[in-house]
């Protein structure tokens, strides 16, 4: 709903926390017998009306199936920094959209055998990935990229860093981060609203560790039960 706002778009009064747990519990959970996944949510505009904002609108979802969500994948991955293209940092770059610069840098991984790349913004600082956010961890600190930098808003994220800022398990602090920083880090995690949460286990020549990400997920995760 929040991105529905910053796209002025239209929002449906029907549009209520009841109207979606209804429709995903019905067609989800009862239709497709599913428990556990990520749903991709997309709105988009009718062609109906002579004004944008005033177009209605309509949905389209799909489902990823995932045994836990919040489980750490197994398999660390493998990033690079891309310097040829940088994303905006303003209000719009941190929804969700269809946005060329993460086609590209999707495209770039693929052929260069890396599972997603490293996004900077116009002033050569970390904003994100193409498919979610970075966490990068030093000692007892954990730096976020700033949402002005670039960063996406992500529900799944800010319940992560609040679990841990709640129970001092780390000093989480924003920050605007150099590339060159993420070489400093000790371990770096991606938490996708997209996708869900992986460890970084190389960036170029630098290896890095993942133990101490994978615990705190692991606590958090049982901080539900």
């Amino acid at each position: 709903m929040a991105s529905m706002r910053k796209m002025r778009m239209n929002i449906p009064l029907t549009y209520t926390l009841e109207f979606f747990q209804t429709l995903f519990h019905k067609d989800v959970i009862e239709g497709k017998g599913l428990q556990n996944g990520i749903i991709n949510f997309q709105v988009f505009r009718n062609n109906d009306e002579l004004t944008l904002a005033k177009s209605s609108v309509s949905y389209f979802y799909e489902v990823t199936e995932l045994n836990d969500l919040l489980a750490v994948h197994d398999r660390p991955l493998e990033l690079d920094l891309i310097k040829e293209i940088n994303v905006n940092n303003n209000l719009l770059s941190n929804i969700r959209v269809h946005c060329p610069e993460n086609i590209y840098g999707g495209i770039y991984a693929q052929e260069n055998d890396l599972d997603d790349v490293i996004l900077l913004n116009p002033n050569k600082r970390i904003a994100r990935s193409t498919s979610g956010n970075l966490l990068f961890l030093e000692g007892n600190v954990i730096k976020v990229p700033k949402q002005s930098e670039g960063a996406y808003i992500s529900p799944l994220m800010e319940g992560f860093v609040t679990y841990l800022h709640k129970n001092n398990l780390a000093d989480i602090q924003e920050h605007e981060i150099i590339a060159f920083e993420s070489q400093k880090a000790e371990e770096i995690l991606m938490i996708s609203d997209e996708k869900g949460i992986f460890c970084v286990g190389k960036i170029r020549n630098k290896t890095f560790a993942t133990a101490r990400f994978s615990e705190l997920v692991e606590n958090w995760k049982k901080s539900f039960n």
